[in-house]
């Protein structure tokens, strides 16, 4: 695996001096991780945890600030704390993973959420800011090329407060970096993520023993290993690399693989049939995510990671295969009880 500590000393544009890091989102599972490995680098004077419940990882160097991105006006607070702190780099990690019925709260989490984050930023301007955003917001379409470049417009379904919200978020951010060119802005579109301690709908859907699949389709999937995903985002903190980038582990599989591979059994459901069953079961609040995910078990969305690869010198340290094989390893201990399912952020 690459080392993000090799990589920014062989950079000679990378900043010497200690940094002071912000995170919001700080208790999800990113956030978490991330302050983890944040504590035991000696280039990180300080990380400032932003979230309504402090991180569990928090060591001597964090300093943990109750806030609630869906309250009116915390955007003043939080200007006042990035002042305070001397903050330079700020993460925004204040994301679902997962869909939520609770679309209006979601909505003030994600979308204006971030407008207050990125207003605490123009009052209190930062050296750097970073996006968590998902390769899925382009959209699984028919049309889609077998890569998708960071050029490609995001042709998610915008019907959709998972996706829509995402894509607002990152809407206000491409503004944002126009507005501030002082501020370096890195936006991270990260494939689903898979590993054993993660937990979102895709783990949730690949848990179950029996998994459906739509007949006659077969699309390719790409994933991202979970350490290759926090190794994306501590690069992005240590270098200076503006713009978006897509990254995802090396390699894609077939769904009948993923599934084979999972130790589970698919079970073809005729598509006409399976998105009103899908429909009903979400209103039911039976199924882990809308129909509209179904359209990712039918067409391609495969990102092109190349761009990540040679501005911000990330490389996976896993294939899509390997990342597959080592959630399942995981959730067969799950399965037979010796390992806790972890909780979804």
């Amino acid at each position: 695996m690459t080392d993000g500590r090799n990589d920014s000393m062989r950079v000679a544009r990378a900043p010497r001096a200690k940094r002071t890091v912000a995170l919001t989102g700080a208790d999800s599972f990113l956030g978490r991780n991330l302050i983890g490995l944040l504590e035991d680098d000696d280039r990180i004077a300080r990380i400032v945890a932003f979230d309504v419940k402090n991180p569990p990882t928090a060591g001597r160097k964090t300093r943990f600030y109750k806030i609630d991105l869906t309250q009116p006006s915390v955007d003043a607070r939080m200007a006042e704390i990035l002042a305070a702190e001397e903050v330079d780099t700020v993460l925004h990690l204040a994301f679902l993973a997962s869909p939520t019925h609770a679309t209006a709260w979601a909505h003030e989490l994600e979308s204006v959420g971030t407008m207050h984050v990125l207003n605490a930023c123009r009052e209190r301007p930062v050296r750097k800011f970073v996006l968590w955003s998902q390769t899925i917001l382009y959209g699984a379409l028919p049309g889609n090329p077998n890569h998708l470049t960071e050029s490609m417009p995001l042709r998610g379904s915008t019907e959709t407060r998972f996706f829509s919200d995402k894509i607002e978020a990152e809407q206000v951010v491409a503004r944002f970096a126009k507005q501030m060119p002082g501020t370096v802005v890195t936006v991270l579109r990260i494939a689903p993520m898979l590993g054993p301690t993660v937990a979102n709908y895709l783990t949730r859907y690949l848990g179950h023993t029996v998994v459906p699949t739509l007949m006659g389709f077969d699309p390719l999937l790409q994933f991202t290993h979970e350490v290759d995903a926090l190794a994306a985002f501590k690069l992005a903190v240590m270098r200076d690399a503006p713009g978006v980038f897509n990254i995802a582990s090396d390699g894609v599989l077939p769904l009948s693989t993923v599934v084979r591979l999972a130790g589970r059994t698919a079970l073809p459901v005729a598509h006409p049939v399976a998105y009103p069953l899908a429909r009903a079961l979400w209103a039911a609040q039976l199924a882990e995510a809308p129909a509209v995910l179904l359209d990712y078990l039918r067409w391609v969305c495969v990102a092109d990671t190349e761009l990540a690869q040679r501005e911000l010198k990330w490389r996976p340290a896993f294939s899509t295969r390997e990342a597959v094989l080592d959630y399942a390893g995981a959730q067969s201990l799950r399965d037979a009880h010796l390992l806790r399912t972890p909780a979804s952020t």
